[in-house]
């Protein structure tokens, strides 16, 4: 039997607010939180740490999908790329000018598709979209 989480899409209004509702889902039983990091995000979902166990088969019901993929879509992956690209910023600033570049464009993904992309990584997580 899989182990069901169940992510909140109404709690999702940007960045930050997708953590809180990672952290509530995932880091509920850990007396730490993940920062708002792709990278944690993806290490979680590893399992070992927070709610999954390991490897253990796990369905992720994402209720109110839609709303979430709108709260994280263009205009804040945008403002994401451009904090990435601020003056003295440590970050790669040739990656991110590239993915800024695709995202004006019309051909680069939003947070929502990164995310989406990074939770079909993990075989052992089924998303279940509402």
């Amino acid at each position: 039997m899989k182990k069901q989480l169940v992510i909140n899409g109404d709690s999702i209004n940007d960045i930050a607010s997708f953590y809180q509702e990672i952290n509530r889902v995932f880091m509920e039983r850990e007396n730490w939180q993940i920062g708002n990091s792709l990278d944690a995000f993806n290490d979680i979902l590893y399992g070992g740490l927070g709610a999954i166990d390991g490897n253990e088969p796990v369905e992720l019901v994402w209720l109110n999908m839609d709303k979430s993929r709108v709260a994280l879509g263009y205009e804040t992956t945008k403002q994401y790329y451009q904090e990435k690209l601020a003056p003295g910023s440590p970050y790669n600033q040739s990656f991110f000018t590239r993915k800024l570049e695709e995202l004006e464009a019309g051909g680069g993904q939003t947070y929502f598709d990164i995310l989406l992309e990074i939770i079909g990584e993990h075989k052992n997580i089924t998303l279940t979209r509402k």
